[in-house]
């Protein structure tokens, strides 16, 4: 006699994520379940099916992939083995359109926990089941949310950690975000680069941060402009958190920050627009004056080039407007450069004046614990009359009625705790001077005394700085003339005043002799 053929049964699996998987939660427990049905009813398993994904859509591999085993062996009649009727879905739509895409591709639908049917009663009991399942999926939804919104609210993170950070659990505090070093340094730098003007562009900290070995690249070995404009906006790393969408204001985060909050603002005001530096494209060793030095004709930033030889290329600068006399016509790098080494050893001080602006800069540091104290009353009057305003606004929203007006107001309270933050952390950063002049300012001094060994070094990031800390604008460049004189900065202005003439420091109570 033939051998009787056995029932072909296929198994579907499936957990939520992909962490339950790699944790080995669930898909095993259920296979063996499964298993298990099929040999007690004597079905012969020829296919297991798993995917990692939510219950609560259709579109799934493994599930494409099983409905398409069974369009290929429809004249068998498969059975299709799931666990529980939570494992086919988590809502009732998707469980009513999966189960007649099995139906219609020749499958059979089998479980131990529920006896399914196409009759009235077992329709409606299948039902039933799927929609206690939608609801319990909803629930669990809902109640997370509520968990995560109240630890935000408590200011712990409860998102993906920003790049810098890990997660690390604390006892009594549960899971929170701690500084994963040495990436963090390198947000910190690229963060307070940006703000401060080292990096002119967002392009610069994409470069930057390209760079760097350290710095964690995506698939392809790239840092993207849409991951560094989401790094640079991120809150977090100024030690704050909110989410607006579940109605949480700003407020200050339990983990450490990378920068301060006014670092961050100085960050958000660059983004928008406020306060950007001028553009600087096309900066690399070869033209450190690129950007710095302007055509004494027009006023245009000069710009550079590589010209083409008989034998080989010559580095130029020239002015690039049309119009300008000198549009077009090149200067010789050696020759403009050469002249600006002049310039900058013309702006370093003799042994002696250098002496007297110390002893200036020590009679100004001497009185700067009077300036900070009358600072920090200042911003103290400040916080009051900001949180007084925020307390009006709030009265205010509670008498409104109309939707535009409450949101305009609330709006403004979110402005003004924002300024209130800045108020803070400033109150919190201005401190008494604890070192002595010669321990905080040997840096500052060294430098005053001779710019020059700053821009010998050879490092384009040191040449730029020198130019940033001597200068105070472009310096005016003629053709077969040289530079025009230059507006220098503060401290290099103080020091060319004293040159000019025997300067005294004034009493702290004016010129006219104390009586």
């Amino acid at each position: 006699m033939p051998e009787k053929q056995t029932t072909p049964a296929v198994i579907y699996c499936r957990v939520s994520d992909h962490k339950q998987v790699s944790r080995g939660q669930g898909l095993q427990s259920q296979e063996t379940r499964c298993r298990e049905y099929a040999e007690f009813q004597g079905w012969s398993v020829v296919g297991v099916f798993k995917d990692d994904i939510t219950g609560s859509v259709s579109d799934r591999p493994a599930m494409k992939a099983l409905l398409a085993f069974l369009r290929q062996h429809r004249s068998r009649g498969v059975m299709v083995v799931i666990d529980d009727i939570s494992r086919l879905a988590r809502d009732l739509g998707t469980h009513i359109d999966l189960r007649d895409l099995i139906r219609k591709a020749g499958g059979i639908l089998k479980s131990p926990t529920v006896q399914f049917g196409d009759d009235a009663d077992s329709e409606f009991q299948e039902h039933l089941q799927a929609t206690f399942s939608h609801h319990h999926r909803r629930k669990n939804a809902e109640q997370t949310k509520n968990r995560m919104r109240a630890r935000v609210m408590n200011g712990y993170w409860v998102f993906q950690a920003p790049v810098g950070y890990r997660w690390e659990r604390v006892p009594q505090r549960g899971m929170m975000l701690k500084r994963n070093e040495p990436v963090a340094s390198v947000v910190q730098e690229a963060l307070e680069g940006y703000a401060h003007g080292r990096f002119e562009t967002q392009a610069d900290v994409v470069r930057f941060l390209q760079d760097n070995p350290l710095f964690p690249k995506d698939r392809r070995g790239l840092v993207r402009h849409q991951r560094v404009g989401i790094l640079l906006k991120q809150v977090a790393y100024a030690g704050y958190i909110d989410a607006p969408s579940w109605d949480v204001s700003l407020r200050p985060a339990q983990h450490e920050a990378l920068i301060t909050y006014q670092t961050h603002h100085r960050i958000l005001e660059r983004l928008s627009g406020i306060g950007r530096t001028a553009k600087r494209r096309n900066l690399d060793e070869d033209f450190p004056l690129r950007g710095f030095v302007a055509c004494g004709d027009c006023n245009s930033s000069l710009t550079s080039c590589w010209a083409k030889g008989k034998y080989q290329l010559h580095p130029y600068y020239h002015c690039h407007k049309p119009g300008c006399p000198s549009y077009g016509k090149s200067i010789r790098r050696d020759v403009i450069e050469g002249e600006f080494d002049q310039l900058l050893n013309s702006v370093r001080p003799t042994e002696k004046l250098f002496k007297v602006a110390s002893r200036m800069f020590r009679d100004l540091w001497d009185n700067r614990g009077d300036q900070i104290a009358a600072q920090k009353k200042a911003m103290a009057v400040e916080l009051v009359r900001i949180n007084a305003q925020r307390d009006q606004v709030l009265d205010r929203i509670l008498d409104a009625t109309v939707p535009s007006v409450i949101a305009a107001f609330e709006e403004r309270v979110r402005k003004l705790e924002a300024d209130a933050i800045l108020i803070k952390e400033r109150m919190a950063n201005t401190v008494v001077l604890g070192k002595t002049f010669d321990e905080s300012l040997r840096t500052a001094l060294t430098f005053l005394a001779n710019p020059c060994n700053l821009w010998d070094s050879g490092s384009l990031e040191k040449r730029r700085a020198v130019l940033k800390l001597v200068f105070a604008g472009k310096l005016p460049y003629v053709r077969k003339e040289g530079f025009r004189t230059p507006t220098l900065s503060l401290p290099f202005k103080a020091i060319a005043a004293l040159s000019a003439g025997d300067f005294k420091m004034a009493r702290p109570g004016g010129i006219e002799p104390p009586t």
